[in-house]
């Protein structure tokens, strides 16, 4: 009866933290695109210390958590240092950066004094049973602490953009960048700032995926999340409860879809017409007002995403 529910959440999970990780740049006038990259970043630190390294029950699983932010952290600081130092367009740094991690994730796992598990598969070895993240209703279903590490994610980023200086800083620098600096506002600085926190996040979707439902590491591990963060973030309108509702519509139609198939014969490739349905009409509106120049209503939509993004 539960178990709906229960794969649900857990397809959410990471949804929502990498769809967290596009929406919080947007607040800042940045188009992050490369979930992707800080995914893998965050999957192969929470992996190898996963694996790797021995630790006491209930530190290890912490430790391992930390590990997939500061992994997926440290890809969105390069991103941000980039721009705030040479002006390179986020997109574009992006972009690149997720071939490369893409690239370093598949040569890690080609040699076992790597990465490589015994074997020629490209996969790590199973991570302690001590660093999987806690179950939440028993073992009868897959539900697990990754779920709340995400609402308490969109909880603090809530509170970081709405409740917090620096929060005021990313909206005001996102808002213009120019009438921040001339109020004293270190806009490279926030830059820099926003995009690590990004990239911390998009990391711990990696950690959420390693940790609570695949315990290993392979070269297919990062999925389609990168792209589909950026729809949720699109759908929840770059606000953080807007991408937890988004996240969880998206979870479902993912948890969906392999049942359907099986009990009707639909194929899984409705799903995603379902979902490019969805964002078209959500796309549709600030579409429609740009084209006939009508009045522009709030929130994100693609138009203003992709503007903002590139004059940023």
């Amino acid at each position: 009866m539960f178990n709906p529910l229960s794969e649900t959440c857990v397809q959410a999970t990471p949804l929502i933290l990498a769809g967290l990780a596009v929406a919080l740049p947007y607040q800042a006038g940045m188009f992050n695109i490369g979930g992707q990259g800080q995914f893998i970043g965050g999957a192969i630190v929470a992996a190898y210390l996963g694996y790797g390294i021995s630790m006491p029950p209930g530190i290890h699983v912490v430790v391992c958590v930390i590990g997939g932010f500061v992994g997926g952290a440290a890809i969105g600081w390069v991103v941000g240092e980039l721009k705030a130092r040479t002006g390179a367009h986020e997109v574009i740094v992006t972009i690149m950066l997720n071939y490369i991690m893409a690239y370093l994730l598949a040569y890690l796992l080609s040699y076992h004094y790597l990465m490589q598990a015994p074997g020629t598969n490209p996969i790590t070895v199973p991570i302690a049973g001590n660093a999987h993240l806690p179950l939440l209703f028993g073992s009868h279903l897959r539900i697990n602490a990754g779920f709340l590490i995400a609402l308490a994610c969109a909880f603090g980023v809530w509170w970081l953009l709405y409740r917090t200086t620096t929060g005021f800083e990313f909206r005001s620098v996102g808002k213009n960048p120019n009438a921040a600096r001339v109020a004293g506002m270190n806009v490279e600085h926030n830059w820099v700032l926003v995009m690590l926190i990004a990239g911390g996040l998009a990391g711990l979707a990696g950690s959420a995926v390693i940790q609570g439902t695949d315990f290993t590491l392979n070269d297919q591990s990062f999925g389609t999340y990168g792209i589909d963060a950026i729809t949720v973030a699109l759908l929840g309108r770059g606000r953080p409860g807007g991408v937890v509702l988004a996240g969880l519509l998206f979870g479902a139609l993912h948890a969906g879809a392999p049942l359907m198939q099986a009990n009707t014969g639909t194929p899984v490739e409705m799903v995603y017409i379902l979902q490019a349905i969805i964002v078209l009409f959500v796309a549709a509106p600030p579409l429609i007002r740009s084209v006939y120049r009508l009045r522009k209503a709030g929130g994100i939509g693609v138009g203003p995403a992709l503007s903002k993004g590139w004059n940023a």
